[in-house]
């Protein structure tokens, strides 16, 4: 393990150290957890106008929360190992006492009177929630604009989307407000603005973190039938392991969550990477992250195989889109007219032609042939313990590219392939920023591996970050 610094540096602000160094500071009462909310409280009010990824916070709440770890603390009593660290809870979860507006005017006076689970677990570990970040109205795209709050802003370049539905989490991460971010993910929600903002995102395995909304907001069960998750989007790998530690805490309340361990038996260091899995038009600057994220692993002693072919992708697109489609269709697209968001209406009207082929029939066919995806991917996994793959087919998009036009659209949803495709496979996934390009442009690539063996991702994920350039915070 690596030794910690007994004392933070002057140069380093309380709001930019990692999440290990900050829970060491505080516990060891070298700096308080209120001096740590006070550094990301004018961090956030510093860049926040800018962005707008945080669109609620109180700052007199975040003060009693630190002061409350500080007591604790200096009591003798357990905080937890995220003690004072500053995260970030996104708009479609519950939190006591906050609307549960998932980016929707028709939500705003849904006020939760109890946390999601995920909420519940940051607490536990003794983080410290500092705002709640924006999402796309009923977090449908991959980009992020509501009614309610407005548009969030890419702190890398302004003219790209920050991504969504995360958008906000991964803006607010990326600016350093707040050290970890929670995010969810049902066809990229967390991977794609974690890529889109030059930081990383995990999406876990079906059932590694427990979520239930009690409010009565749409995702109310996450159950998996459109494999919905809950993760952490953070700017280093560590910071990713330590939000996954402290997330993955089973809770009755959601009946998928099961609780197994963290940490896998070993397994041989091999990897295969793809560049073009079922023949994607991969950008050439993503087949280059790619390449340099092989070589890193090379490099750090592991065996890489380029393989022209994996287990299938492209049917698995088809089947999630039947089954969160086929969830009422007619009558999500009622909602987001009586919402009246453009970018909502326009995700659900692209996709009416296939909707409306969806019935019953239709619907258990999705579910038989998810079955034999999921199964391919798993005997795949039993042999390779990593792969490699894009993120998307191209560099983030330019903000709001799905709204210009029917060919936009399409090229969006044509890109974004692997990010609706693996949440089939229910295994966990993670997308790690290997470089920023000319103009903040992001690059970087998707690890995969076998379920609930997010460990597996993560070992992966920081041998690579080791061997490609730091990411700086973003100055918006």
């Amino acid at each position: 393990m690596v030794a910690l610094p007994a004392s933070p540096n002057a140069s380093e602000p309380l709001w930019g150290l990692p999440a290990a160094r900050i829970a060491d500071l505080v516990t060891r009462r070298a700096v308080s957890a209120v001096e740590v909310a006070e550094a990301t409280l004018a961090r956030l009010d510093a860049v926040n106008p800018k962005l707008n990824a945080v669109v609620e916070h109180r700052p007199e709440e975040v003060l009693a929360r630190a002061r409350a770890i500080d007591a604790a603390i200096a009591a003798g009593n357990p905080v937890g190992p995220l003690a004072g660290v500053p995260v970030t809870i996104k708009v479609n979860v519950d939190q006591v006492g906050f609307a549960t507006t998932n980016g929707l005017t028709l939500q705003k006076d849904l006020i939760a009177e109890t946390n999601n689970p995920v909420v519940d677990a940051f607490l536990a570990a003794g983080a410290v929630p500092v705002g709640r970040t924006n999402t796309p109205a009923f977090s449908y795209r991959w980009f992020t604009s509501n009614r309610i709050h407005g548009a969030t802003r890419n702190p890398r370049n302004p003219t790209l989307t920050p991504g969504g539905s995360s958008g906000g989490a991964a803006a607010a991460v990326a600016a350093g407000i707040g050290t970890i971010a929670h995010g969810t993910d049902i066809a990229g929600s967390i991977r794609y603005p974690a890529y889109a903002c030059g930081v990383h995102g995990l999406r876990p395995s079906l059932g590694r973190v427990a979520a239930y909304n009690a409010s009565g907001a749409k995702d109310r069960t996450i159950g998996p039938q459109i494999m919905a998750v809950s993760g952490p989007i953070a700017r280093s790998v560590d910071d990713l392991r330590l939000g996954l530690a402290a997330l993955a805490r089973p809770d009755s309340r959601d009946p998928w969550s099961v609780p197994v361990p963290l940490d896998g038996p070993d397994l041989p260091r091999r990897a295969v990477v793809c560049h073009r899995p079922d023949g994607m038009a991969t950008a050439p600057e993503l087949v280059m992250a790619l390449e340099t994220a092989a070589a890193a692993l090379r490099d750090a002693g592991w065996t890489v195989e380029e393989v022209e072919s994996l287990p299938p992708l492209a049917p698995a697109v088809p089947i999630q889109v039947t089954l969160w489609m086929g969830d009422d269709w007619a009558g999500q697209m009622a909602t987001a007219r009586r919402e009246g968001d453009p970018g909502a209406i326009a995700a659900l009207e692209g996709q009416r032609d296939f909707a409306e082929t969806i019935g019953i029939a239709e619907y258990s066919d999705a579910l038989v042939r998810r079955l034999g995806i999921a199964r391919a991917w798993a005997r795949f996994m039993d042999e390779t313990p990593v792969v490699l793959l894009p993120p998307s087919a191209e560099l983030p998009f330019p903000d709001d590219l799905d709204l210009r036009s029917a060919e936009d659209y399409r090229r969006v949803w044509t890109a974004q392939m692997p990010m609706i495709a693996l949440p089939v496979t229910g295994l966990p996934s993670l997308t790690l920023c290997t470089g920023l390009l000319a103009g903040g442009m992001p690059a970087g690539v998707q690890i995969v591996a076998g379920r609930f063996r997010e460990d597996v991702c993560l070992a992966a994920a920081a041998a690579i970050e080791a061997r490609c350039p730091k990411l700086g915070i973003a100055e918006p």
